[in-house]
């Protein structure tokens, strides 16, 4: 049994680069149209142009800030005039810093913030009637930072925990209808990610594929009954289930330590 998108259209963030690249490839060869939202107008283009070639489907272009405030509604808007309905929403639009905290630049948390927490809730408040109708996903990309503290990532880490515990929160309230949620954790991707973070630091344990993470999802959602979320990987599963027999206190030095952080590593020894 397959996920079966065919005859939708399925809106995805961070639609550029990584992991939305793959999703709109994937969602694409399976007879979805798609909205594909990113800033850089011309990669999307090139994407679209890809997609139209190969598939034939329907592929709108929507450059796009989401880390402005209001990003949602502005983007319903828009999708409206263009008389565009949306059945199913992957919310994969966000990024990481690295560093002290107390050094970090305050604009660019808060921005951190606002894309990859405001903008997710707003747009799955914002679509989420859209999808109950239909028998779509909401899918929204978490990370396996999101299972412990993560000083070095202090913020990114802890978005990252907001988006896995708010999307099970949502998995538990869409059952009993025909719309599947599913919160996907991968470790390390080969993507931009680490470009825009400004260090491999923070890269712990093998990277994987988009193209691997991608799939997990995929079959996640193909199977009978959807987990809330998966992890992808499975040392990466192995790593989050162990932070359930930790201490938060160890749980903290020891991700501290993996990740960099010179204090934690002499915290961690003594």
């Amino acid at each position: 049994m397959s996920f079966d998108v065919s005859g939708t259209t399925v809106l995805i963030t961070g639609a550029s680069a990584g992991l939305g690249v793959e999703f709109a490839r994937r969602f694409a060869g399976r007879g979805a149209d798609l909205v594909l939202v990113a800033r850089r107008a011309d990669r999307l283009e090139q994407l679209a142009t890809e997609l139209r070639a190969a598939h034939h489907v329907s592929v709108t272009v929507l450059p796009f800030d989401l880390a402005l405030p209001g990003a949602g509604e502005r983007l319903r808007g828009e999708l409206t005039a263009r008389d565009i309905g949306v059945d199913s929403l992957i919310n994969n639009a966000g990024f990481g810093t690295h560093g002290d905290f107390a050094s970090a630049d305050l604009e660019r948390l808060t921005s951190e913030i606002q894309l990859n927490v405001t903008t997710l809730v707003e747009l799955s408040h914002t679509f989420l009637p859209d999808l109950l109708r239909g028998r779509g996903a909401l899918v929204n990309v978490a990370s396996t930072a999101a299972f412990q503290p993560t000083p070095g990532m202090a913020v990114y880490g802890a978005t990252k925990a907001f988006v896995l515990n708010f999307t099970e929160a949502l998995w538990a309230e869409a059952r009993g209808t025909d719309l599947t949620v599913l919160a996907v954790c991968p470790g390390p991707t080969r993507t931009e990610f680490f470009d825009v973070v400004g260090s491999e630091d923070a890269a712990v344990g093998r990277m994987q594929t988009a193209d691997q993470v991608v799939s997990t999802a995929l079959r996640a959602l193909d199977r009978r009954s959807t987990p809330p979320s998966v992890v992808s990987g499975l040392m990466n599963w192995v790593s989050s289930v162990s932070t359930r027999f930790a201490t938060r206190r160890i749980g903290a030095l020891a991700s501290g330590r993996l990740l960099g952080d010179v204090r934690m590593r002499t915290s961690v020894t003594r």
